[in-house]
């Protein structure tokens, strides 16, 4: 007898039922993509973060440590010979602070690139650049003061500071001759000195109060830096920046934009012998002296967008708040 064998296929409501649960397979497969390529650009945002955080840090830091430092332990008798002006890194402060309701003359406040950010905090410090040269020779008659070395970085117009173990000046150069390692300073200039004494107390009167520094003394140029938050204009990465002033070469001013992503800066002091911190708004020049520890709070924001689970604040960026103390090493007993 023959056998017959009958072909059989699958029915229409078995395909729709494989293609909905290969359907599933698949959506369950893209959703654990897209979850893993989420999670990787959150915690690309928070490692962008994290790392902006720690260079703006460092590098203010740096400078907050070293704020009334002269390389002779002496930054409470400091003489000034520089004309009056308003300029904002002529007088010395060590450090002073500005906070987000007062006017700083370091920078203007506006939304140009460079300005400050309305409602910050600026931070001015200054000290001695680098460690300074040691002096040979010096001739207070005569306006010179050669420098024991032979690779002295000064330059004509150059904001400088002389120091002993007696006291520090400020003062500014006239000229420098790079064979001879000899500076010259007189009276005049802008800003210009107001005499050629530079002994302590400061005295404009005649040739000032006249004051030989002794051999190995040192000479550096004066460091003085302001610190805030700025615009750079570059929506694509948040639009703002940590930046700072510095007093530059022939004591003209010069803005760097340090690190970006930095959208906040806030300050507060600590004081010797005061137990409350506070943000410097009625500080007279005597409690700016006794300023010895600074709290810094930066407010961090991601490069990228989207990362947030608010993409209505800030185009989605993460945004962390860090906070450090740091000590005035000039002003620790």
């Amino acid at each position: 007898m023959k056998q017959t064998y009958t072909q059989r296929g699958f029915t229409l409501v078995e395909l729709m039922v494989s293609m909905l649960l290969g359907l599933v397979l698949v959506g369950g497969v893209i959703s654990v993509l897209i979850a893993n390529r989420n999670n990787y650009k959150t915690n690309e945002g928070l490692s962008q973060v994290q790392e902006t955080a720690r260079s703006a840090f460092e590098l203010l830091a740096r400078d907050i440590r070293q704020a009334g430092g002269t390389g002779c332990d002496n930054a409470r008798r400091m003489a000034n010979v520089l004309n009056a002006s308003t300029t904002w890194w002529q007088n010395w402060a060590s450090v002073q602070g500005f906070d987000s309701t007062l006017t700083d003359s370091a920078v203007a406040i506006g939304t140009a690139t460079g300005t400050r950010v309305a409602g910050t905090d600026t931070l001015h410090m200054h000290s001695i650049e680098g460690g300074g040269f040691p002096v040979l020779t010096h001739n207070a008659g005569s306006g010179t003061i050669q420098l024991n070395t032979t690779g002295a970085t000064i330059a004509a117009a150059d904001i400088l500071m002389a120091c002993d173990f007696d006291h520090s000046t400020i003062f500014q150069a006239q000229s420098f001759t790079t064979g001879t390692q000899t500076i010259t300073y007189a009276t005049g200039g802008t800003p210009g000195n107001c005499s050629t004494g530079l002994g302590f107390p400061t005295s404009c009167v005649g040739g000032g109060n006249v004051y030989t520094f002794p051999r190995n003394s040192w000479v550096g140029r004066l460091e003085a830096v302001t610190w805030y938050v700025g615009n750079n204009n570059r929506p694509a990465d948040g639009g703002r920046s940590l930046y700072r002033v510095r007093l530059g070469t022939g004591g003209v001013p010069v803005t760097e934009e340090v690190v970006a992503g930095v959208s906040d800066l806030q300050v507060t002091y600590g004081r010797n012998g005061v137990n409350t911190i506070d943000n410097g708004t009625a500080f007279t020049a005597a409690d700016w002296a006794q300023v010895n520890s600074v709290f810094i709070t930066l407010t961090v924001t991601s490069m990228d967008q989207r990362l947030s689970s608010n993409q209505a604040l800030n185009s989605g960026r993460i945004t962390r708040p860090f906070t450090w103390i740091v000590t005035l090493r000039n002003r620790v007993a």
